[in-house]
């Protein structure tokens, strides 16, 4: 039988044991096998993570169960409920049960709340929506979920952890039996990583199979029922989560035994690099967002930024670099001289660099190749008299993509083309370009698998040991601590409290964060 482009091969009664099978899948885009031959076989209404570095076939994989690579662009069998699917399309996969919710956000940003959960789902009689409607089923999904976010706001307008829970909101309104989440809790405060995980618990109640890519193992082990590792394209093993353990896990993800998460810090904190002295940010609309903050880093330090998400901790460093909108006063001094910056080119000629958490919005040339993404904030490097010098350019950038490990046969490759880890790399990489002496790294991590993690933590320290500031948020507790010489932690756009090294705990940074004594 067809269904629009997409069709069905019925195979037995359809009441297989696994509600979900994908055999022999071989996916293969120019010059690289991303999948080869990969099995994976999920049981109804379990919880089924999958692991690996980036650029092991995760999102590819998923991409094909959920119809991006439509059927045809890859060899093998997709198997739901007993029965072949060929989906050509992703509305091929929504109309069988499958949805997903990707790592990058895919909302429309100018439109509300409600529109963008029930978008593609508007309730509507002879063409005319009925928006009450409309509102009070977006409204009973998020509280379902527990979450409170204006219905009526623009997505623009929220931040991004509220855009992360808006998807996920837009996917549970497809009332989907196989709901596939791409490194849900990416951009989550532990709150909400929390509330997701009940969510995701409570689908098991409803008969919702869930299958979740994520590097943060202790999340994968807190909710999974069944774990498979992929490595290089290949489906490594399928266990279950109760009889193994992290150190097991990444043992298969990266092909050897990792025996520490964070490098020996073996540095020492110079001379005062950055001073920021009664720093203040008071957006468009006349709220007060950055209240008198004052904090300071020396050459050769790491220094956490701490907080609850909406704490102000990326409007602070945001205010520093000249990239917000708003009024900003206070005094920023570099090496002791007061300086001006009205915008991020003022940063950047001031020696600052600045890794942005949202990659997509703030950081990527969406269209372009690696090489011109990690160029960009360094035009003075490849040109002469106003005239960009490719061969050079071409040299300098592959020299950075190779010290960061990205993934690619070429710098020419088109960034949208990469994994999201080895997007995060080529921005890193940009940073690194500029040579800076104050270096921000707003969640420098995110959606990077343990091993790469490691990789751009080593990276860290060296910088540091070279001479570099490095101001570090996170919303990872164990990264916050087992990367900071010392810890400032927000509350409410103030600077709640400070931690040394020696006094770092997720229990006393959280007490600072929520209100308590530090």
């Amino acid at each position: 039988p067809q269904t629009g482009q997409g069709s069905v091969v019925k195979r037995g009664n359809g009441m297989s044991e696994y509600i979900l099978e994908m055999k022999n899948i071989t996916k293969e885009f120019p010059g690289v096998k991303a999948l080869s031959n990969v099995n994976l076989q999920i049981r109804r209404g379990e919880i089924h993570s999958l692991c690996g570095e980036n650029g092991a076939g995760k999102s590819t994989l998923m991409k094909v169960l959920s119809g991006v690579y439509p059927y045809k662009s890859y060899t093998g069998d997709i198997v739901i409920n007993g029965e072949v699917q060929k989906f050509h399309k992703i509305s091929d996969s929504e109309k069988a049960g499958v949805a997903i919710i990707y790592q990058e956000l895919a909302l429309v940003k100018d439109i509300t709340v409600a529109e963008n959960i029930l978008l593609g789902k508007l309730i509507n009689k002879k063409g005319i929506v009925n928006w009450n409607a409309v509102y009070m089923r977006a409204k009973k999904i998020l509280e379902e979920m527990e979450v409170s976010i204006d219905l009526n706001e623009k997505v623009r307008n929220i931040g991004v952890g509220q855009q992360q829970l808006v998807e996920i909101a837009k996917a549970l309104a497809l009332d989907a039996d196989i709901l596939i989440l791409d490194e849900p809790t990416a951009a989550l405060t532990e709150s909400e990583v929390e509330t997701l995980l009940k969510i995701m618990k409570k689908l098991r109640e409803k008969g919702v199979t869930r299958i979740m890519i994520s590097h943060k193992l202790n999340e994968v082990f807190e909710v999974s029922d069944n774990i498979t590792v992929l490595r290089d394209g290949l489906s490594i093993r399928t266990m279950s989560a109760k009889e193994t353990n992290e150190d097991e896990v990444i043992k298969y993800m990266v092909g050897r035994e990792l025996t520490q998460r964070y490098p020996e810090m073996k540095r020492e904190a110079k001379e005062t690099m950055l001073e920021v002295e009664h720093l203040n940010l008071t957006d468009p609309s006349g709220h007060q967002v950055v209240k008198d903050v004052s904090f300071s880093v020396r050459a050769g330090e790491i220094v956490g930024l701490a907080g609850l998400m909406g704490a102000g901790r990326t409007e602070t460093i945001s205010s520093v670099f000249g990239a917000v909108k708003g009024k900003v006063t206070g005094t920023i001094k570099i090496e002791g001289k007061e300086v001006q910056i009205h915008s991020p080119l003022d940063a950047i000629c001031q020696g600052m660099a600045f890794l942005s958490e949202d990659r997509k919005r703030y950081g990527l040339i969406q269209g372009q190749s690696i090489s011109k993404n990690i160029s960009i904030s360094s035009m003075d490097q490849v040109n002469t008299h106003g005239v960009i010098n490719l061969s050079q350019e071409y040299d300098i950038t592959r020299s950075y993509a190779k010290e960061l490990g990205v993934k690619a046969n070429s710098v020419d490759v088109n960034v949208e083309t990469l994994s999201g880890g080895n997007q995060q790399k080529v921005l890193l990489a940009r940073c690194l370009m500029t040579k800076p002496k104050i270096l921000f790294l707003d969640e420098p991590t995110r959606g990077i698998d343990v091993g790469a993690k490691y990789e751009i933590y080593v990276l860290m320290n060296e910088l540091a040991k070279q001479g570099t500031a490095i101001v570090m948020l996170s919303s990872e507790m164990p990264e916050v601590i087992g990367m900071s010489d010392r810890v400032l932690v927000m509350r409410e756009g103030k600077i709640g409290g400070e931690l040394a090294r020696a006094e770092l705990t997720q229990e006393g940074i959280m007490q600072i964060a929520s209100g308590g004594v530090g």
